[in-house]
């Protein structure tokens, strides 16, 4: 957890991408916080994310009680995917795969930063497990960076990640 306190100056700007950017829960105009899709609307950084989640069907799910903790690839993380790799996984003939994509961002349960830390590995909703790491006082899941812990929202928590994970 110190590792991430100590990096948050780097992460915070202004307006209310800096407040998310600093772990501030997010809450919709009723001051309730926003579940997951909503955080990950409102951010504005994970638009590809969403429309894939869109695309596989997934929305109510993950607007579901949950709780959740996802490993959100950035909209960059998607663009550094081989070419056509993001337009073939939003073809509806590959929905299954997208599904399964998507789902291997997920695992069931509220897993905040600290927990992660302590953990070696995590079981995706997909089925699979990811590999959790400590290098360089940063947590990487896989092969990608935690950029971003903690972003909390009504139904679970969003760990902001550098990479698109893909299950075997």
């Amino acid at each position: 957890m110190k590792a991430f306190i100590s990096a948050a100056p780097k992460w915070i700007g202004t307006g209310m991408m800096g407040l998310m950017l600093a772990g501030a829960v997010q809450a919709d105009q009723h001051g309730m916080k926003a579940d997951i899709v909503d955080t990950a609307v409102e951010a504005g950084q994970f638009e590809t994310l969403v429309a894939a989640v869109k695309a596989a069907g997934l929305v109510e799910t993950l607007k579901g009680e949950g709780p959740f903790t996802v490993f959100a690839p950035t909209d960059d993380a998607f663009a550094a995917l081989p070419a056509g790799t993001v337009d073939d996984l939003l073809k509806p003939e590959n929905r299954e795969t997208l599904t399964s994509v998507l789902t291997y961002h997920v695992v069931p349960g509220k897993i905040m930063a600290e927990d992660a830390m302590a953990a070696d590995s995590a079981t995706t909703v997909q089925g699979q497990d990811l590999t959790i790491t400590t290098m360089d006082g940063k947590v990487m899941v896989n092969d990608a960076t935690v950029i971003q812990p903690d972003i909390e929202a009504s139904n679970g928590v969003i760990h902001v990640i550098d990479g698109v994970l893909m299950p075997e």
